[in-house]
């Protein structure tokens, strides 16, 4: 899997589903557990959302 999320959009979705767990368990509420979904794209860096679109945030190494 190639790298298409970039630094920004990880500490976005880090901050997106930190957020997302803490309502879950502030409300009670089992959909807390989505927030795990934007954290884990987060850490292995790779959204399939974005592959049908050829969509990357990832800046382009230099050769």
């Amino acid at each position: 899997m190639k790298c298409n999320i970039g630094k920004a959009d990880r500490i976005f979705r880090y901050s997106l589903g930190m957020v997302i767990i803490l309502a879950g368990v502030y409300f009670n509420r089992w959909w807390g557990a989505v927030g795990l979904l934007p954290i884990l794209t987060a850490t292995i860096r790779w959204c399939p959302a974005y592959v049908p679109f050829g969509f990357s945030t990832c800046r382009e190494k230099k050769k």
